[in-house]
């Protein structure tokens, strides 16, 4: 099932849009390729603050809750314009990104960071009140955070190398 969907003819298809020819064959790429990393580094660098929270390692006279809500709106509005970026530049070889192994890796790690972090939010996020009183954090906290700058830096990783993996 899974490979009947990554081999189907609608990837060739996607690559026939007049957008993805117009990207791909115009500055337009290496525009987007430029914004995209722009804007992953700004998800990263203001989920790297909370994490290094969580792990106890910085900021640690911050309230969790307050660095969690002042980040939160500049990780989701650099999210938007990387996937609005990357989805520019999946369009224009579609067919043979979802065929790629880095690229594959990447929305595997893009999906487990975004159940981390929504187990942070739904889930300990709650009574992160009662952390905060506490000089050490919680075990959970502290996987928490080292389980999402792992899967960020595999996310950025794998992004690195889809690229150069054809």
């Amino acid at each position: 099932m899974i490979s009947s969907f990554l081999n189907s003819t609608i990837w060739l298809d996607v690559e026939e849009w007049t957008i993805s020819w117009t990207i791909g064959g115009t500055n337009w790429f290496p525009l987007l390729e430029s914004i995209h990393v722009i804007a992953a580094a700004m998800v990263v660098g203001s989920i790297l603050w909370v994490d290094l929270r969580l792990l106890g390692v910085a900021a640690i006279q911050y309230p969790i809750k307050t660095m969690s809500r002042e980040s939160l709106p500049w990780a989701w509005g650099a999210f938007a314009i990387a996937s609005v970026t990357g989805v520019g530049m999946f369009i224009t070889r579609a067919a043979s990104h979802v065929l790629n192994p880095a690229f594959q890796s990447k929305i595997i790690l893009l999906m487990l960071a975004g159940l981390n972090m929504a187990y942070f939010h739904f889930k300990l996020y709650k009574n992160v009140e009662h952390y905060e009183s506490t000089t050490a954090p919680s075990i959970q906290l502290k996987i928490v955070g080292s389980l999402s700058l792992f899967l960020w830096a595999g996310v950025m990783l794998a992004g690195r190398w889809v690229g150069h993996i054809i």
